[in-house]
């Protein structure tokens, strides 16, 4: 599905991001909210050649994978007026131009009592696109993050900044997939700064 036919005949829109997206958003938005989306779930599955990573070496960042039992908390942000273009033609570069993603339309459940869920746009990466890694355990991700940098910067900042998001935003949620890669690079942190 292409952003413009989930924004036709629309003066604002909701952007779901559950990467990168919840500290650095990089366009202008009204707001933004801490909540979650139904039946997927967050997994470091996707390479990344240029953000985070580089050809010979690649990072992985995270994409979302089909879970019915499933719920990810990141954060959605309501563009409005001319914001709404802006932020599509910045996110096309940036998610699916550069990063593989493709869009689709979930329901956003922001956190809180008596909120009513909004229809949102988010950016995934599928298993057929080249970048696309699939799973691994925690340890070959986490070794890999930690070794791993590209033109934006260091995997290992965006695999840190994730989980310090999670922490602070969503402290009553267990992401144990992303919390058990973390402390699986952070374990690699000491042996390669001794190498340098």
């Amino acid at each position: 599905m292409k952003p413009q036919d989930i924004v036709a005949g629309k003066t604002s829109l909701w952007i779901f991001g559950y990467g990168s997206l919840v500290w650095k958003p990089d366009f202008k938005y009204k707001r933004s909210k801490v909540g979650y989306i139904r039946g997927y779930k967050r997994r470091f599955w996707h390479g990344d050649n240029f953000h985070r990573g580089n050809d010979e070496l690649p990072g992985r960042v995270v994409t979302l994978i089909e879970d019915d039992d499933a719920n990810t908390w990141g954060v959605a942000f309501e563009v409005t007026g001319s914001q709404v273009e802006e932020s599509l033609k910045y996110l096309n570069v940036r998610e699916a131009v550069r990063g593989g993603y493709v869009t689709k339309a979930v329901d956003f459940f922001p956190e809180g009592q008596n909120q009513a869920p909004v229809q949102a746009l988010v950016y995934i990466a599928t298993a057929d696109n080249p970048l696309y890694l699939g799973p691994a355990s925690p340890e070959a991700i986490g070794a890999q993050i930690a070794v791993s940098c590209g033109k934006t910067g260091h995997n290992l900042e965006y695999l840190l900044r994730l989980a310090e998001f999670m922490r602070r935003h969503c402290p009553h949620v267990d992401d144990a997939h992303l919390f058990s890669i973390e402390g699986a690079a952070l374990a690699l942190v000491p042996y390669l700064l001794a190498a340098q």
